[in-house]
C-alpha cells in the first residue's frame, strides 16, 4: 500500500465512520515504531506507521486511523481532542477506534538505566539513564564525592 491508497482509505473511513470529509494529507512514516500514528495540529496531517500495517494487518491499522481521525475532527470542531478529554474518549468509543496500538515485537527497548553513581563515602547508589559529570554533583546523604560506573546491559538481561 502506498501513500495515495492510504489517503483514499483515510478519506473513506472519515466519511463512513464520522460523516465528515478528511481534507488534509495522510501518509506513511517508517520511522514511527513506538506509536501507531500521529496527528499534527498545525497542518492537520496524519501519519501512520508502516510497521503496524506489516505486523498486524489492515484491521488494526483501521483502528489507528480512527484514533487519529478522532483527534482531527475534534480539533477542527474546537472540542476536546486530547487523550485525556471526555469528548475524545466518547467519540473513540463510538467509532470503534483503539486507545493504544499493539507493541511491535521487532523494536528493541533500551534498558532503563545505563549508568550508576556510587558515593565513595557512604556507598549510596544513584541510577541514571543519561551520562553526567560526577565532579559537578555530590552525594545527597553525606555530600561525599561520586564515582560513575557504566552498567553492563548484557548482565542485567
Amino acid at each position: 500500500m502506498d501513500d495515495q491508497q492510504l489517503q483514499q482509505w483515510v478519506e473513506q473511513i472519515s466519511l463512513n465512520s464520522f460523516g465528515r470529509p478528511f481534507l488534509h494529507k495522510a501518509r506513511f512514516n517508517r520511522r514511527l515504531t513506538s506509536t501507531g500514528g500521529r496527528y499534527f495540529t498545525k497542518t492537520h496531517d496524519i501519519e501512520i506507521s508502516t510497521h503496524q500495517l506489516e505486523q498486524f494487518g489492515m484491521e488494526d491499522v483501521e483502528k489507528i486511523i480512527k484514533h487519529e481521525l478522532c483527534h482531527y475532527h475534534l480539533h477542527l470542531l474546537k472540542r476536546g481532542y486530547q487523550h485525556r478529554d471526555a469528548d475524545f474518549k466518547t467519540l473513540l468509543k463510538q467509532v470503534g477506534g483503539t486507545r493504544f496500538c499493539r507493541s511491535l515485537p521487532t523494536v528493541k527497548r533500551r534498558e532503563p538505566y545505563r549508568y550508576k553513581l556510587v558515593c565513595t563515602v557512604c556507598k549510596t547508589e544513584y541510577l541514571r539513564k543519561r551520562k553526567l559529570d560526577p565532579r559537578k554533583y555530590a552525594c545527597g546523604n553525606c555530600r561525599g564525592k561520586l564515582k560513575l560506573h557504566t552498567l553492563d546491559l548484557k548482565q542485567n538481561s
